[in-house]
């Protein structure tokens, strides 16, 4: 038998109903109900902090990896260079950049092939100076962050850089002789110039500086280098420091061209803090982009670090604009060039003091050229990429699309058949992983530089200076 409550009259009924609404209305206002969400967390000023998350799923390791590659660290100092960091100097430099007087025939400046409207390069397959030069004309953004410069690394500061084109007979084709009487001949320049590095030597007395002089070493007949030779040796090297101060200046200025601010940057601010902003500053297809990046393109095998550059030199199979075999022997040569540089980083005219100082110049006669050199190419940054078409050292793919084509597929590559570098194996990705990367790419654009910095100030003094 089973016990069975006894039936509820129906005239109770409503008493009932009513009793248990106002049981829940009890319940309700006595808190008999599960919490409320918490509150969304406050910074320490109170203002509310949403933690969104990323469009692409990252795992901790991919995560971790992207945190290294932003933000880019302070410009490191340059222990060769006593000004580089001068206010004075660098607005001397930035004059000397844009002045075509540093040229032979007047028409031709640093800015020719460093445009600031192209990203300081100058959207041709190869630099044109005075003629077509051989290689294509590298960017400057994050230019003072290097290790070595110039394609195949034959300069190793950024002062030495500098000066290197202003002597050739392709680009400014003028010599340093010449370089040093613009300064002397102009009251403006001339008094820049003294106010940082003291006086100039007395160019008047053409007796004693010629009109035109420069080594040239490798054609010793040279009208220039005849006169050169005419010189003192102390009137040499007096007009040797005037020339490393011109390049010393110019990378004062050019250590001022920073690319630090593109949306990639905004995007690791944003994983770092989770503001949603800051993460939709990358589009999901740029995402996916750069997981493929950090993972099984392995893009980071080279492109590491904050400014996306091993700093170091390869073989990319890029094959000749001419077609055919491989011809320009890159780092192989460049390493003779650096060694054999008196502007280098182990030379007489290096502001060389401290422990880092020594180790840049042990870094210039420590380097190793090697067959294995021969070839290769130094890794650019990437940073500003999708502004500084056509890309490789001869300019010889004009879109980001064909640069990634090119390493996914490896097709038409050419290898240094004696070369023992390994690292080029086709990476067979999609179509859509291919877009997904160059997506990626073209948001390693920073922000505009100031505008005060783009083109040459009126006056070569430093307004606040002697």
């Amino acid at each position: 038998m089973i016990d069975r409550a006894p039936p509820v009259s129906p005239a109770l009924i409503p008493s009932l109903i009513w009793s248990l609404s106002w049981a829940l209305i009890l319940s309700t206002t006595l808190g008999c109900r599960p919490d409320p969400d918490p509150p969304p967390p406050s910074d320490a000023s109170g203002v509310t902090v949403t933690h969104a998350t990323p469009a692409v799923a990252f795992t901790p390791e991919e995560r971790a990896t992207i945190l290294t590659l932003s933000p880019l660290p302070p410009t490191p100092p340059d222990p060769t260079n006593a000004v580089a960091d001068d206010p004075a100097a660098a607005r001397l430099g930035q004059f000397l950049f844009f002045d075509t007087r540093l040229s032979a025939d007047g028409n031709v400046s640093c800015a020719t092939c460093h445009d600031p409207a192209l990203a300081f390069t100058d959207g041709r397959r190869l630099g044109q100076g005075l003629a077509e030069l051989t290689r294509h004309s590298m960017g400057l953004a994050n230019v003072a962050h290097n290790r070595w410069f110039f394609w195949d690394g034959r300069a190793d500061t950024l002062w030495a850089q500098a000066l290197g084109p202003i002597e050739d007979e392709r680009e400014h084709g003028t010599t340093r002789v010449g370089v040093a009487r613009v300064l002397a001949e102009d009251p403006a320049l001339r008094d820049a110039y003294e106010a940082i590095f003291g006086p100039l030597p007395p160019l008047a007395d053409v007796s004693r500086f010629p009109v035109a002089a420069r080594a040239v070493i490798d054609d010793p007949a040279h009208p220039h280098h005849v006169a050169w030779t005419a010189m003192s040796e102390a009137d040499r090297d007096a007009i040797d420091g005037v020339f490393a101060n011109v390049g010393k200046a110019i990378a004062a200025y050019e250590r001022r061209l920073r690319s630090d601010r593109s949306p990639f940057d905004r995007f690791v601010a944003g994983l770092r803090s989770g503001d949603a902003d800051d993460l939709a500053a990358l589009p999901e297809t740029a995402q996916r982009g750069l997981r493929l990046f950090i993972g099984r393109a392995n893009c980071t095998l080279c492109h590491f670090g904050p400014n996306f550059t091993d700093g170091e030199f390869h073989s990319t199979g890029v094959a000749p604009l001419a077609g055919g075999a491989l011809f320009d022997p890159g780092r192989y040569d460049g390493i003779t060039r650096l060694q054999a540089d008196p502007f280098n980083a182990a030379g007489p005219h290096a502001d060389a003091t401290g422990v880092s100082a020594e180790a840049a110049a042990s870094k210039v006669r420590s380097v190793i050229r090697s067959p294995d050199s021969w070839g290769q190419f130094k890794t650019p940054s990437l940073r500003e990429v999708a502004r500084t078409a056509p890309y490789m050292h001869e300019g010889q793919f004009d879109s980001l699309t064909r640069v990634v084509r090119h390493y996914a597929t490896l097709e038409g590559a050419v290898m240094p058949s004696h070369h023992q570098e390994q690292l080029l194996v086709p990476l067979d990705l999609t179509e859509q992983e291919q877009s997904d990367i160059v997506a990626f790419l073209e948001h390693l654009s920073s922000e505009p530089l100031p505008d005060h910095l783009l083109a040459a100030p009126e006056d070569p003094r430093h307004p606040t200076g002697p």
